[in-house]
């Protein structure tokens, strides 16, 4: 579900939306003026994305050195990356 609020529901009602985004996990959309204006999240919900923009990134990256025939990974050197790419999310949930 989408929440959308009025951009002065964050200087009126910031202690509310600050704990929609905790409860939730998910962004509150501000407008202004009926526009989209400003995103608003939980600094933990925006870490785990983050995370998993990294790695994202990492696994784009692999794929396109396998295309282009560079060296690739062993089951085991894969597995251990993935490990410690599950174990960067869950750390950065904890925080």
């Amino acid at each position: 579900m989408m929440n959308i609020k009025p951009s002065a529901a964050i200087r009126k009602n910031y202690n509310e939306i600050s704990e929609l985004c905790k409860q939730s996990g998910q962004p509150v959309y501000l407008t202004k003026n009926g526009e989209g204006d400003l995103v608003v999240m939980d600094i933990e919900a925006f870490a785990r994305r983050e995370s998993m923009l990294r790695l994202r990134e990492n696994l784009i990256a692999a794929e396109e050195d396998r295309l282009s025939g560079k060296k690739g990974y062993s089951v085991d050197e894969m597995s251990k990356m993935m490990k410690d790419a599950v174990k960067e999310v869950l750390d950065a949930q904890r925080k």
